[in-house]
């Protein structure tokens, strides 16, 4: 079906249009010209199109919107992805409510039908920072695409350590594709549009308005098959994505934290009644194995550990765990020098093993 992309914009900018009437609409139609074409007898036979509404329609007169918008859209690099095209992704049109049409910087992939949400706080701790990349780079590992929002902490460890594993990634805003927020991942924005996708249902020019982000949760649930939820408070928005990721059959995955920390307690909670407790991408991979296995069954199975790590640097990892240890008393585990321990921990932090944390902690990733 032909739909005219810059007719479908303006057609959402009629008041009290929104994408499922907007789908009703097409769906009787058959073409954005008729809808503008039909009288308001025939715009009210369509379910929930009223008289109000189809006068409206009748009466709308801003025919320069979706000219604009596509305009703005082409000067940060993106385009328009409609509800009637062929890359619309299967998973998100399965959701309730899905967007009539997306604005997109980047590039979608047939493999992005197995991607994997990460959300969580923006403040982590030091656990969620390093629980985030372990998980991440299992799961680009194998080929799965990493879906976030984007926003401080979690969202924006989940996108950058996908990049660095060389995997995709696609961030969805609550925000218009030239309103980047927070301000501060511009660059990672860009870097996103070459790993991945930057999508947004909201027009070009709209700010990142409070209301906006508990809307746009829909779409990064719905762009996937499970969420994983990684440190989150009791009234934190990433609770609402999981709770969406179940409305739309979604698998959802919880990491434990500590008991008294207000950060996981809202992830204890979601384990509590019935989230799958995760503690690695194994747990991830064996709940999903039904549709994952034709998947993972093509891509290289990777070793844990590089094979060309040194006898020194193996003992080291052998000694780490995800818990943070000073050098002092790693240096005294190792029965080695503080010194030659310390050298032997910035080859392993080059080759994305260890981390290095303030005060001289050290922690395996």
């Amino acid at each position: 079906m032909y739909i005219d992309v810059e007719q479908l914009i303006n057609l959402s900018a009629v008041p009290g249009i929104g994408h499922a009437r907007i789908r009703s609409l097409v769906a009787k139609f058959k073409s954005i010209d008729a809808i503008w074409d039909a009288s308001v007898k025939e715009l009210t036979s369509v379910d929930s199109i009223d008289v109000k509404i189809a006068r409206q329609i009748k009466n709308f007169s801003e025919f320069d919107i979706g000219k604009k918008q596509m305009e703005l859209a082409k000067k940060v690099g993106a385009r328009i992805v409609t509800f009637w095209d062929e890359e619309y992704p299967a998973n998100l049109k399965q959701i309730y409510d899905p967007p009539s049409f997306f604005f997109i910087a980047g590039s979608l992939e047939n493999s992005d039908k197995y991607a994997i949400a990460v959300v969580g706080t923006r403040t982590p701790s030091e656990y969620g920072k390093i629980v985030t990349e372990k998980l991440i780079q299992d799961l680009s590992r194998q080929n799965i695409t990493i879906v976030s929002g984007m926003a401080r902490g979690i969202d924006t460890i989940a996108h950058q350590v996908a990049i660095r594993s060389d995997g995709r990634t696609i961030a969805v805003l609550g925000s218009g594709l030239d309103k980047i927020y927070p301000p501060e991942n511009a660059k990672l924005f860009s870097a996103i549009k070459e790993h991945g996708a930057v999508v947004s249902e909201y027009l070009m020019g709209t700010m990142p308005d409070a209301p906006n982000f508990p809307r746009r949760n829909r779409i990064i649930s719905g762009l996937s098959i499970g969420v994983i939820v990684v440190e989150a408070g009791i009234k934190s928005g990433a609770l609402l994505t999981a709770n969406l990721a179940l409305d739309q059959n979604r698998e959802v995955f919880a990491v434990p934290g500590n008991i008294t920390s207000p950060k996981s307690a809202g992830t204890n909670q979601l384990i509590k009644v019935g989230a799958k407790l995760t503690s690695s991408a194994r747990d991830i991979f064996l709940e999903l194995e039904p549709m994952l296995k034709p998947f993972l069954k093509s891509q290289e199975k990777k070793e844990e550990i590089p094979q060309n790590l040194t006898q020194a640097e193996r003992k080291i990892i052998a000694a780490l765990s995800h818990e943070p240890i000073h050098i002092d008393k790693l240096a005294a585990k190792l029965e080695k020098g503080t010194a030659e321990v310390l050298a032997d921990l910035l080859g392993l932090e080059f080759k994305g093993l260890v981390k290095q944390l303030p005060g001289k902690f050290f922690v395996k990733i």
